[in-house]
This record gives C-alpha cells, sequence and structure tokens, in this order.
C-alpha cells in the first residue's frame, strides 16, 4: 500500500492554483473504513477548518460521504464530525426497513415473478426509504452551490450507471468553466446534484431500488466505472487521494476447497469485482502512463502542445480482510436479515463478503473506523507529504 508516483493524465486547459481531489469508492457498510481515513486526515492535519480537498468524487456509499463532505465544505473538521456522528451510530434500520411484514413482502414478489406468476418486474429485495429520509433531514444539498461560490470548494461529482445505455454517468456541480466529457462509455455532466443523484449511485444492484433520473433509471455507479479516478482528473485535480473499501496486497497462494461454493460466496466474489477489480486495474493503469510519461523529454512536451500534468497519488487500502471482520458481527444484523440470508450461505464464514455490504451495524463500522485510522496514522509521513506544498510543479 506504497504511495503511486507521481502520474500524468491529459485534461482541457483551465488556468488554476493547485487542487486535491478525493476519491471515495463503493462498498456498502464497508465505506465507514473511509470515515476512519479522514478522521486521520483531519488530525494530521491539525484540525483544519479550510477543506483540504477542492475536488470530492465519490460512487455509492462514497458518493454519500463525499456529499456530506461538500454540504460542509465550509468546515472540514464539523464534516468530519458530521460524518462520525452518523457511522458511529450506524444501524440497519437507518438504511433499510428490516420489519418483517417489508422482508416477506419483498420475498414474495420476488417469488412470485421468478414462478411466473407475476408480470410485474420486482423493484429491489430492500427497501431503502429509511436511506432517503435520513439523507433529505440531515444533508442540505442547497449549500453546495453556497460553498462552490465561496471558493471552499471546487466541485463534487458522483457517478451512477445507467441501465438503459449501459454509461457511467459522473454527474458534478462545480465552478463556472468545467466542460462536460464524453469517452467511451462514460460522460460527465453538470447538473445540481440532489438526493437523488446519491441515492441512484448507491442503488445496489438487486438489493436497493434503481432511480430514475431524466429519463433514464440510474442503479450503484460502480457497476460500469472502468476508470474510477478518471472524473477527479477530469475536473483537474493535480493529486489525489484515494480510499478503497478493500485489501490491496492479497495472498497469491491458492486455497484448497472440495466444498462447492455457496451462493453467498458467489454473490460476495461478484460484488468484489464490482466494487474493487476497476479500481485496482486503474490505478495500474496510471503507474504504466506515468511510467511512460517519465520517458518522453519535457521540451518534447512542450513541442507536441501534449496537455499533460504530472499527478500525485495516495491509494490508502485496509490492512485487514474487512470480511473476516464482518465475520465477528454477523450475530448483530436484525433477525429477518439473518432468516433471509442464512440459506445463501452468507452467515457463514466463507459467506460473510456478501453480508459485510449490508452490516450497517455500529459495532461493526466502528472497529472500520478504527482500523482505518490506524492504517492511516501507519503512513503519517506519507499523508503529509501528500499536502505538501510542491515546488516547479507544471499545469497543464
Amino acid at each position: 500500500m506504497s504511495t503511486l508516483p507521481a502520474v500524468k493524465s491529459r485534461i482541457s486547459s483551465r488556468g488554476r492554483g493547485a487542487r486535491a481531489g478525493l476519491v471515495l469508492t463503493g462498498g456498502g457498510a464497508r465505506a465507514a473504513y473511509q470515515i476512519g481515513v479522514l478522521k486521520a486526515v483531519r488530525d494530521i492535519l491539525g484540525n483544519p477548518v479550510k477543506n483540504p480537498f477542492s475536488i470530492l468524487c465519490g460512487t455509492s456509499a462514497g458518493a454519500i460521504n463525499a456529499a456530506t463532505l461538500a454540504v460542509y465544505a465550509d468546515d472540514f473538521n464539523a464534516a468530519v464530525a458530521q460524518l462520525l456522528a452518523v457511522w458511529e451510530h450506524m444501524r440497519c434500520h437507518h438504511i433499510y426497513r428490516t420489519d418483517a411484514w417489508n422482508i416477506v413482502k419483498s420475498g414474495a414478489r420476488w417469488l412470485a415473478a421468478l414462478m411466473l406468476v407475476s408480470r410485474r418486474n420486482p423493484v429491489s429485495f430492500l427497501d431503502n426509504a429509511p436511506l432517503r429520509e435520513m439523507l433529505e433531514r440531515n444533508l442540505d444539498c442547497q449549500r453546495i452551490q453556497k460553498n462552490i461560490d465561496a471558493g471552499a470548494l471546487y466541485a463534487l461529482c458522483v457517478t451512477a450507471s445507467g441501465y438503459t445505455s449501459g454509461q457511467s454517468v459522473s454527474f458534478f456541480q462545480g465552478a463556472s468553466g468545467i466542460e462536460p466529457w464524453q469517452r467511451n462509455q462514460r460522460v460527465g455532466a453538470a447538473v445540481t446534484i440532489k438526493v437523488d443523484y446519491l441515492l441512484a449511485s448507491a442503488a445496489l444492484p438487486f438489493l436497493f431500488p434503481a432511480v430514475k433520473v431524466h429519463r433514464e433509471y440510474f442503479g450503484d455507479g460502480t457497476m460500469r466505472q472502468i476508470a474510477p479516478v478518471s472524473p477527479a482528473l477530469h475536473l483537474g485535480a493535480d493529486r489525489v487521494l484515494i480510499i478503497g473499501t478493500g485489501r490491496q496486497n492479497v495472498d497469491d497462494t491458492r486455497a484448497r476447497s472440495n466444498t462447492y461454493p455457496s451462493l453467498a460466496q458467489v454473490a460476495g466474489h461478484a460484488l468484489n469485482s464490482i466494487f474493487l477489480d476497476s479500481l485496482m486495474v486503474d490505478i495500474e493503469r496510471l503507474e504504466r502512463i506515468n511510467r511512460t510519461v517519465r520517458l518522453i523529454p519535457p521540451d518534447k512536451l512542450g513541442e507536441a502542445q501534449l496537455a499533460l500534468r504530472p499527478v500525485k497519488v495516495l491509494f490508502i487500502t485496509p490492512s485487514q480482510p474487512i470480511e473476516r471482520i464482518a465475520a465477528r458481527f454477523l450475530h448483530e444484523l436484525p433477525s429477518t436479515v439473518r432468516f433471509v440470508l442464512r440459506p445463501t450461505g452468507a452467515l457463514n464464514r466463507s459467506g460473510s463478503n456478501l453480508a459485510s455490504y449490508l452490516l450497517f451495524e455500529e459495532s461493526f463500522c466502528r472497529a472500520l473506523i478504527e482500523l482505518a485510522y490506524k492504517d492511516t496514522y501507519a503512513r503519517e509521513e506519507e499523508v503529509r507529504e501528500f499536502f505538501s506544498p510542491e515546488e516547479n510543479v507544471a499545469h497543464a
């Protein structure tokens, strides 16, 4: 989990000063880890009022955390305190309905659809109406533009995946002069961020309902996000702190298994592929670009008029497997949720990966926050260096 060397990337030209970007990935309840990192950054920087991140980018649960930072961008210390107040007291019923009636009703709809008894498409397995209520109660999205106008924030971006177009759409709200972008299967669209965009970005497939935004239904942004760091670069970040929700380094030794994988193991593997793999591939791509550009003399770049700039990247991920931590707290899931998950194998240690995405309980969240805090403080020198001013930084 070392700091990556300075990377170079192509962006549209615009005169500006240095801007730090924050990229928060998805992962359901695993996103509590992000709060521990932010808490450590706050303490390492000495409880600053000024927001150290001009550009905030989030996907899925990370989009909600990023939006909270944007709403409180005029006071970073207060922003982190707000996130801690929510995540340290998190319960599953704050995110989705856990009462028996709603669980049974949802299950019956899915069963009827699978047996072709009903022609109506089931919306989702879980009802996340409590999440909407919590966001509408706690987040005043009108403050985002006020913070942008006041210079406390340059841009906020949340990414969602269109179920009809198949595009990964990065919805952004920022200062004047930021231009939308379009690449293969991914676009950037200027909007006024509101709760619907956050719910769309965090709509875990099958589990939470898709959200209609404009003309299309959108789901979890990580599903088609092949370049998670790209939005921050498009918005003009010179340095990017990326907080992942899965281990970066894993043991390459193949484990022997004579038991057929459970449904929970397969589902957990699929969710890991959605939330973790594209991020690792994107960072590897940045490393390759960096090595290539370093071979090109600066005068040649100038002659070719290539809009290239250095981007410093710091990547922080859990030092321990989150699924193993989750296995210690599975008993704290609501009884109705345990009843549904038990047949899938999610309550076994081998299937705890799936449960970790739904384990919105304060003991688990606090364990992730504590782990993240220790992981980040263990790299205090790298964090300080990330925020330290640099001399002779070339801008596009």
